[in-house]
């Protein structure tokens, strides 16, 4: 079994709702069981800033599934949820990313891992280390807790106790 932290973001229509869905096809995945879910936070968008707020989560699932079978499996999850593909950095009804696979490095034409921007990006580093802050980054060798320490991404992220709660209530359903 495999430790994986995933990165789900969401900025169109009923976010909350996309990201328990995802989490419920994720419990549902074969050869993969839910470990952790983060707090959900809002944040501002990077890249183009004419867009709603996302929300975001990070998800630690173990899976003995290997890499390039369950990268197909989070995108057909995408797929049904309700993805539309748009422009890069553009609104998503849902986007699921590997942001670590163990120890694991890849860097393939469709796979990357660990995830190249996680390290500048406040809004996967502060649940990442709400979860796992002892986690070494496998080409940083910084915990999550110190990336997050040193990172200088001054995008707004706030924790939302309110859509937090609305999550884990309707994920015990």
């Amino acid at each position: 079994m495999e430790n994986v932290f995933l990165g789900i973001g969401s900025n169109v229509g009923d976010r909350i709702r996309f990201l328990t869905e995802a989490v419920r096809r994720l419990r549902g995945a074969p050869g993969t069981q839910v470990m952790k879910v983060s707090s959900v936070y809002e944040t501002e968008p990077v890249g183009v800033k004419n867009q709603n707020d996302f929300l975001n989560v990070v998800v630690l699932v173990e899976t003995s599934i290997g890499v390039v079978d369950f990268h197909s499996q989070i995108k057909l999850i995408e797929k049904e949820i309700g993805r539309v593909e748009r422009k890069r950095w553009g609104p998503r009804e849902i986007d699921i990313d590997i942001l670590l696979f163990g120890d694991r490095v890849i860097n393939e034409a469709t796979i990357v891992i660990p995830h190249t921007e996680m390290v500048n990006r406040r809004f996967v580093l502060q649940p990442l280390a709400e979860i796992a802050p002892e986690t070494v980054h496998p080409l940083a060798y910084k915990t999550v807790k110190e990336l997050l320490a040193e990172c200088n991404d001054s995008n707004v992220v706030d924790r939302s106790t309110e859509l937090t709660r609305s999550l884990f209530t309707t994920l015990q359903e």
